[in-house]
């Protein structure tokens, strides 16, 4: 049986999170964020496309390909 590759996605946060609901908020920190510029690289599942999706207009995501 042969191993999927994993794909990864980069996340940088671009926009302040200071006018935000507290729902984008709590999603921005889920997804390891809080300050502006500050990256993090996680594997990409579903969970973490719908922490995306909620925060789309705050960051900038890259898909890294292993």
């Amino acid at each position: 049986m042969a191993k999927a590759k994993s794909c990864k996605v980069q996340i940088i946060q671009t926009v302040s999170q200071a006018r935000c609901e507290k729902t984008q908020v709590q999603s921005l920190k889920a997804l390891g964020l809080g300050k502006i510029g500050k990256k993090v690289v996680l594997e990409d599942n579903n969970c973490i496309r719908g922490l995306i999706k909620k925060v789309s207009h705050l960051i900038k995501v890259e898909e890294l390909h292993e």
